[in-house]
């Protein structure tokens, strides 16, 4: 699947000059490459991880590493622990979302930063509906990510993942993720991790951004006062903060079978739309907006995945549709909207 990115008269370069309050942000000094930037190249590459994942499933609600092996398509070996991590879907999938840790001696080594955590999110299901719940969302990373810079960095691979236990292996599409310290350091900030930030606090323009696409997607999963599906990372020159957005598998958009709606929204289904948009003012709303308009074309073609079936794809386009139908019919922020019955 191949993106199409925007020109700088379009959506990439409206959201840079958007996010100007983050003094600092794209000025770091010249870094090494991450092992996250390394391994996520290409998309859909193979990869390789053995580890005893017997004991990791018997033990996922501890926050205990075991070793393990992780190989590239070229034959890179490299030693990592491996610990599981996650809330709801550490409870509800047979084998729980990952973090990868890598000795930072070896990857200095190696040339590379010491940035050294990477977050695998793995299907809940151990078939094939498990693996385009997973696609489905990947490509709602991908699609903020067109939107800015300022987003979580999400790459496709092809996992098998050997089970040194009983000497057996598992093949799955999953999500190399990058991990919140990473992006706080390509960000230039830090991490905040306080409940209660008032909307004043943060950078409005990503702030809205982040409200609407969560409308457009049917996410009701996340909250800043919260810090849920959230990461806030504050400039330490504006005192602003950033919101970035994480975990869409409770979107409309991918539809998972065990979603729901947040309890405030009132909605009955994720399908639905609820608009999160506190303390946002109405012209940040409205700026985001024609900045998504602008990406239509670009998320329908991030929709049509060699990676997707083709049931899949014409169910997220037809989805988005929904929203961009009622976007252009009044010229007004949308705040919810429900999906009309099926026959």
């Amino acid at each position: 699947m191949k993106l199409k990115l925007f020109s700088l008269t379009n959506i990439h370069f409206l959201f840079f000059v958007l996010l100007l309050p983050m003094q600092g942000y794209g000025q770091t000094a010249v870094r090494r490459e991450t092992i996250f930037e390394h391994l996520t190249k290409k998309e859909g590459d193979k990869i390789t991880l053995e580890t005893d994942l017997t004991t990791i499933i018997e033990n996922k609600k501890t926050e205990q590493y075991y070793p393990g092996t992780l190989t590239t398509a070229d034959g890179k070996m490299y030693k990592v622990d491996i610990k599981p991590r996650g809330k709801y879907r550490r409870k509800i999938a047979e084998i729980p979302p990952l973090k990868l840790k890598f000795k930072k001696k070896l990857l200095t080594e190696e040339g590379f930063d010491t940035l050294n955590e990477i977050k695998l999110v793995l299907p809940a299901f151990d078939n094939a509906q498990g693996d385009e719940l997973i696609v489905k969302e990947y490509l709602a990373y991908k699609m903020f990510e067109q939107l800015t810079t300022a987003s979580v960095r999400a790459q496709l691979i092809r996992l098998t993942i050997r089970d040194t236990h009983v000497e057996k292996s598992k093949k799955m599409y999953a999500i190399m993720l990058e991990d919140e310290e990473e992006t706080v350091a390509r960000m230039n900030g830090k991490l905040v991790e306080q409940y209660g930030m008032p909307a004043d606090s943060l950078i409005m323009n990503q702030a809205a951004l982040v409200s609407v696409f969560e409308y457009m997607i049917g996410n009701t999963d996340w909250e800043v006062s919260m810090l849920r599906n959230v990461r806030l990372i504050r400039s330490e020159e504006s005192g602003k903060i950033l919101v970035i957005p994480y975990d869409f598998d409770f979107s409309g958009l991918v539809s998972a079978p065990y979603a729901s709606p947040s309890a405030e929204s009132g909605l009955k289904t994720v399908r639905d739309r609820y608009m999160m948009a506190n303390g946002i003012k109405v012209e940040h709303l409205k700026r985001a907006l024609q900045g998504i308009r602008t990406a239509k074309k670009s998320f329908y073609e991030i929709c049509r995945s060699k990676y997707l079936s083709r049931e899949s794809t014409m169910d997220m386009i037809a989805y988005l549709e929904t929203f961009f139908q009622q976007i252009e019919e009044k010229d007004e922020v949308p705040m919810m909207f429900k999906m009309p019955q099926a026959d």
